[in-house]
């Protein structure tokens, strides 16, 4: 989390330093992304990158967590303009979220992110799509779901279903980043596996 002095900096020079920040994850992972490129492309002394975070992680994980909170409440969106209908929103979603990282070569970073995977990156990510440790989060989910869609015996059902689809679209982008397909490519295998989901594996 940035230091309170990043948050008391004008709000032209906060987006400054962002957008310089997003420009050298967008070109490096996160291991080999350099605090120096970062404030020789912000502009500004070494030691005041330190007085805004804490270090190169920090900076990281913040803007992970804000492009993240962004997604989200695009998702939340696509859930209302569908009727509740989950798994076209989660379709669209994957194919939106595509489009964003190739066309916008400031998000590029997350592409780097879904690449170079750790525990503490795809806790972030996977909030994107239902954040289970927040209940007023979750409630607000499960109002905006059309449950007729859903096959339900329990209303725990539904932590699982978004369990099992979370896993679903989450290794969908890894994919598509692993083995650089076009986003057509990544799009149909996403869809082809989301049918089967709503069809159903086993007879």
């Amino acid at each position: 989390m940035p230091k309170q002095t990043f948050f008391n900096l004008p709000a032209h020079k906060r987006e400054h330093l962002i957008e310089a920040i997003k420009q050298e994850f967008s070109r490096a992972p996160l291991y080999k992304a350099s605090i120096s490129n970062i404030v020789k492309l912000a502009d500004i002394p070494r030691g005041s990158f330190y007085q805004y975070f804490e270090d190169k992680e920090d900076a990281f994980y913040y803007l992970l967590n804000e492009q993240s909170k962004a997604i989200h409440q695009h998702f939340f969106s696509l859930l209302e303009k569908n009727n509740g209908d989950l798994y076209t929103a989660f379709i669209h979603l994957f194919q939106y979220t595509l489009e964003e990282i190739e066309n916008k070569n400031n998000i590029h970073y997350l592409k780097n992110a879904f690449i170079n995977l750790n525990h503490e990156v795809e806790d972030i990510l996977t909030k994107v799509f239902s954040d289970h440790s927040n209940q007023d989060d979750y409630q607000l989910l499960y109002e905006l779901t059309d449950k007729e869609k859903l096959n339900l015996e329990h209303e725990e059902d539904f932590r699982h279903i978004m369990h099992i689809v979370t896993a679903v679209t989450f290794r969908n982008f890894v994919e598509k980043f692993a083995h650089n397909e076009s986003i057509e490519q990544a799009v149909d295998h996403f869809t082809r596996e989301m049918h089967l989901l709503k069809k159903g594996i086993f007879k």
